[in-house]
């Protein structure tokens, strides 16, 4: 379902989203990474992100579910972006940081303890990782697309289920988008290093 969406709508969402300012939530994620560290963008949509963090003089791979995205990633980046899911995720301990923005929110609540681990399994000990819900607490479909919505009881509990996984950091942001007026819940996560949790809280209007 949520993939007919995307392969359906692609020049859609890539031109929707393609230029939006993300500086904001690069910063929080790259301030941990070392120059030249090697970045998974997972579930990388029209390769917006991965091309800034290249650009940073990152080592960015990325990947997608959608055979239309990946071909216009690909383009956008230049990167040799590759067509897979999340259960194709089968690196072990190769990225210094992973990178999901709005992806893991198409992942079904029960499937997301496992993908969770597949992608914990990816980072490097010491890496960061990067993840981001639409604010909220369940599951629904709109117009062709299922989510999984996530406050931060939800994110705390999905995080102790994977070991040696911790967040850093959880905040509220508004919808990067002008014509969007929703709420997402973002974390910065570390594997096998402390763990300091700091309370959700959107800003002012």
């Amino acid at each position: 379902m949520t993939l007919n969406y995307y392969q359906n709508n692609a020049q859609t969402f890539f031109d929707g989203t393609v230029n939006v300012d993300m500086s904001s939530l690069y910063e929080t994620f790259t301030r941990s990474l070392a120059p030249g560290a090697r970045v998974l963008d997972a579930g990388c949509g029209s390769g917006r992100d991965a091309k800034a963090f290249m650009e940073m003089g990152y080592q960015v791979e990325a990947f997608d579910a959608s055979s239309a995205l990946v071909e216009m990633a690909r383009a956008h980046t230049g990167l040799p972006v590759q067509l897979m899911t999340f259960a194709n995720v089968a690196w072990k301990e190769e990225f210094d940081g992973i990178w999901c923005c709005a992806s893991l929110l198409h992942v079904p609540a029960v499937e997301l303890p496992g993908v969770m681990r597949r992608l914990a399994d990816a980072l490097k000990p010491g890496g960061v990782w990067y993840v981001s819900f639409k604010y909220g607490d369940g599951e629904r479909e709109v117009d062709g697309r299922r989510f999984t919505d996530m406050d931060e009881v939800g994110l705390r509990r999905l995080v102790e289920a994977v070991p040696g996984l911790d967040i850093l950091a959880l905040w509220g942001t508004q919808d990067k988008r002008p014509e969007r007026n929703e709420k997402w819940l973002n974390g910065v996560l570390n594997k096998a290093h402390g763990n300091i949790r700091l309370p959700v809280k959107f800003p002012s209007p």
